[in-house]
């Protein structure tokens, strides 16, 4: 087995496995898996898909998932750690935006198994880069850091441009109807936005009568729409809480609560612990419980 030392603000691992191991479980974004090699299974939330070579995978930061190898398999990770969003530099606020685009992918994506890239030549992109990356690692060490994060944020933005093309809404319903995922993509683009939440400007936007937006989400999504703007927007909190170094009151501010009391009753009441209980903890609460069945 062969693991490419770790480097910050991102993780790189090239395994080769007969047999699955699990493996820690940290409070990152995401995980992407290439298969180099072999032939098995995938398994998230007890869901199955076959993989084989080239397969591409995306990989919840939550202890619902694993592979089950049928012929050897050569594993490349590539993980986004916290720190990836934390450290300051130059590009500060271009890391604002992916951090707001990589938080809004996890927030959404629904766990389901199989190929996270759909796109042939997308997956040739990918794999390119894997391969860049993994050179630059094995050759130049700490000295390749800023190149590599740049590889990554261009996987990254061929992992976002992707997953928004698919149905990957985290709900309990499954969605098929279009107009309701446009108004879950809608929402979902703007929760950071009260105004355009409001049922009036819904309303007007999907064309339906006022009185008939909220009746139509809870028969199409099995949710109020009161408590799945809620839930969208703690799941961000949880996120951030545990990913950045946003204070609380720019949590407040930014994802439409009036205040950090506002914040902190609402987490409380949703997440079932308190804002220091659940840092402490440092565990995923609500996003788990959207993720992965017991």
């Amino acid at each position: 087995m062969q693991i490419i030392d770790a480097i910050k603000p991102f993780e790189i691992q090239e395994v080769e496995l007969s047999s699955w191991k699990v493996r820690p479980v940290k409070n990152n974004f995401f995980e992407l898996v290439l298969i180099k090699s072999g032939e098995g299974t995938q398994c998230i939330n007890y869901n199955n898909f076959d993989y084989q070579e080239g397969s591409m995978f995306l990989l919840p930061p939550l202890k619902c998932h694993s592979f089950a190898i049928k012929k050897p398999t050569k594993f490349v990770f590539l993980k986004f750690t916290d720190s990836f969003f934390r450290t300051p530099n130059h590009r500060q606020v271009a890391k604002n935006e992916w951090f707001k685009e990589a938080s809004y992918i996890l927030s959404n994506y629904n766990q389901l198994p199989g190929d996270i890239i759909k796109s042939e030549t997308d997956k040739l992109h990918i794999s390119n880069l894997f391969d860049m990356i993994l050179l630059e690692t094995r050759n130049y060490g700490t000295d390749s850091v800023n190149l590599i994060t740049s590889l990554m944020t261009s996987i990254l933005e061929i992992l976002i441009r992707n997953i928004k093309k698919s149905n990957y809404f985290d709900t309990d319903a499954k969605v098929s109807e279009e107009r309701i995922t446009k108004m879950l993509t809608y929402i979902n683009e703007n929760i950071d936005r009260t105004d355009l939440l409001k049922v009036e400007n819904l309303a007007e936007v999907f064309m339906m009568s006022p009185t008939y937006v909220s009746e139509y989400f809870k028969k199409q999504v099995h949710i109020s729409l009161r408590e799945y703007i809620i839930k969208a927007r703690l799941k961000l909190v949880e996120i951030r809480l545990l990913n950045s170094d946003y204070t609380l009151t720019q949590i407040a501010d930014d994802l439409g609560f009036t205040d950090v009391s506002h914040l902190s009753k609402t987490f409380k009441r949703y997440v079932g612990t308190s804002i220091k209980e659940f840092k402490n903890n440092g565990s995923y609460m609500i996003l788990a419980r959207g993720a992965c069945a017991s």
